[in-house]
């Protein structure tokens, strides 16, 4: 039996998913698509992933499918689902939005991952110390690919306003996203020396957020569902209160200085819909 940390975990990712369910259901079939293929998306990356790195074994959560818990893929869903509905608000060229949804995802990572193997959600086998806290430097790479490209998948049709862009964005998304995410899984597994991962990794995501900010993105030009607020939200303030009440954020103390900054950072791109849900105007 799956103890309290896990059970939370698992409730506040199905609480995510109605709060996507509901947005999705009022903008039509695409977006109900959208969220429906990126859980199985999500499910299928990790079924795939673990059987070609054999790097990480997830624990028992009430609800898995195989060896890997139902509510991962549908995080993965829900992670995806809201910071494409952030990223289409702002004024970043189209096919530009993929890397900024890629660096969403690794808002959440960067304070989530360490204290979820602390947890023991997951193991990647290296103990607690090796390389981030833990957590392998490739993670953050494979994080950031499996959102980027999953969005730029789906944004292909997506504009298309023939039935194609309405059925097909969704089943394509998926399939772009599976071979662009075992691609470059292999590539940074197989093909890139051990001793320059960190660098490899470091550099592709520093990359990605420098031509970001170069193009000084502008964000709310429409209105942006609650959702997109609630999500990183809600998780980053599991990890810390459930990692205070634990202790297992200050294991080291460094852990709980980055969940921090990551829920700081996460509040000042969402803060407009904060303030709108927490300071309605009269």
């Amino acid at each position: 039996m799956p103890n309290a940390y896990f059970i939370l975990f698992e409730l506040i990712v199905y609480a995510q998913l109605a709060l996507c369910l509901n947005h999705a259901r009022k903008h039509g079939t695409a977006n109900l698509l959208k969220l429906a293929f990126g859980i199985l998306f999500g499910v299928s990356l990790e079924l795939a992933t673990i059987r070609q790195l054999h790097a990480y074994q997830y624990g028992q959560f009430l609800l898995m499918v195989w060896d890997v818990p139902l509510c991962i893929g549908v995080a993965w869903s829900c992670i995806i689902y809201t910071a494409m509905e952030f990223s289409d608000a702002s004024n970043l060229p189209y096919f530009f939005r993929p890397v900024l949804d890629g660096l969403l995802a690794l808002n959440i990572d960067l304070a989530l991952d360490a204290v979820a193997i602390r947890f023991g959600f997951w193991d990647w086998g290296q103990g607690l110390q090796s390389q981030y806290f833990g957590v392998p430097y490739p993670n953050f790479w494979a994080w950031f690919w499996v959102v980027f490209f999953f969005s730029l998948g789906y944004r292909i049709l997506e504009r298309n306003g023939k039935w194609t862009g309405k059925w097909l964005s969704a089943p394509l998304a998926y399939a772009v996203g599976l071979v662009g995410v075992l691609g470059t899984n292999f590539v940074i597994a197989f093909l890139v020396p051990p001793a320059l991962r960190l660098y490899v990794v470091g550099a592709a995501i520093l990359l990605a957020l420098a031509l970001t900010i170069i193009r000084r993105p502008q964000f709310y030009l429409r209105p942006v569902d609650s959702s997109a607020f609630w999500i990183p939200f809600s998780t980053h303030a599991y990890i810390l209160i459930a990692g205070l009440i634990s202790g297992v954020i200050l294991q080291p103390p460094f852990l709980l200085f980055v969940g921090i900054l990551m829920s700081i950072s996460s509040l000042a791109l969402h803060g407009k819909t904060a303030r709108s849900i927490f300071l309605p105007t009269r």
